[in-house]
């Protein structure tokens, strides 16, 4: 027992380490958006301080616009997570369950392009869209995160997928059930973790995704990054509390969303697990 207590202790400091690592400075960013201007870069760094609104009041009154681009993302996020998801269980109990070159082969493509950097799929495509007349709506920017995460989100379901014994597939086929009703009915359901998962990563990304919003959006479809973005090529300078308060109000929704997905997550792993 004695010898487990530094490898506790060990662990304990690393997990502490990364989460002061990831967590510190969004703490730093909420903690200055509720502080006086003259206090954000004051040194060393003060704790205890009256917190303020008027950075958000500063926000409602000068930046109206910015609260209308949080919709354009939350709407272009849920589209994008939903057809991403849709598409990726399809994938995902195709590759499980079939086996091919043709399979193997187009799962080694998808993955090869998922490798591309974003700004190599930019330059081709935006002539595309433009002739299209899609640029500055929702359409493109779904089409293209669904598109860019497809390949991670079949991946994640085809290894959970995996996990679900075939003779459950072949039990079902016996009782007349067709493979739609199979993947309905019984694929989802256990699926059901991969799914969140899959989700989680999708929004998370469309939500804080600033390159294809920036290149393909000017007013109608613009989210909040670029508004965030302006906020801080303004000419009269950045008002540093400003730019807190909004990075703060965006980071409000997504993380609602995660911490409610995580429950249902884990709901699904205890619930609806199979044991081979």
């Amino acid at each position: 027992m004695r010898e487990r207590w530094p490898q506790r202790l060990l662990r304990a400091l690393v997990v502490l380490l990364v989460v002061a690592w990831s967590g510190g400075p969004v703490a730093l960013i909420v903690l200055s958006s509720f502080k006086p201007t003259p206090e954000i870069f004051s040194f060393p760094p003060s704790v205890v301080f009256e917190p303020t609104l008027e950075h958000y009041r500063t926000l409602v009154e000068k930046w109206p616009d910015f609260f209308a681009t949080l919709a354009n993302s939350a709407i272009i996020a849920v589209l994008a997570t939903l057809l991403t998801v849709a598409a990726s269980v399809l994938a995902g109990y195709v590759y499980s369950r079939y086996r091919g070159t043709a399979i193997a082969a187009s799962a080694l493509f998808m993955v090869a392009i998922r490798l591309l950097p974003p700004i190599v799929i930019i330059l081709p495509l935006f002539p595309a869209t433009s002739l299209l007349g899609v640029n500055d709506t929702y359409a493109v920017l779904v089409m293209l995160y669904a598109t860019f995460f497809v390949s991670i989100g079949s991946m994640v379901l085809k290894t959970y997928i995996d996990g679900i014994p075939t003779e459950l597939d072949e039990a079902a086929r016996i009782d007349g059930a067709g493979e739609l009703q199979i993947l309905l009915r019984l694929i989802m359901p256990l699926a059901a973790p991969g799914m969140v998962a899959a989700a989680v990563f999708v929004f998370v990304y469309s939500w804080n995704e600033y390159l294809f919003a920036f290149v393909f959006t000017t007013t109608e479809a613009k989210t909040a990054p670029i508004v965030i973005s302006e906020m801080m090529g303004s000419l009269t300078g950045v008002d540093w509390g400003l730019l807190f308060a909004a990075a703060t109000t965006q980071l409000v929704p997504v993380t609602l969303f995660v911490i409610a997905l995580q429950r249902f997550l884990v709901a699904g792993l205890t619930a609806g697990s199979v044991k081979g």
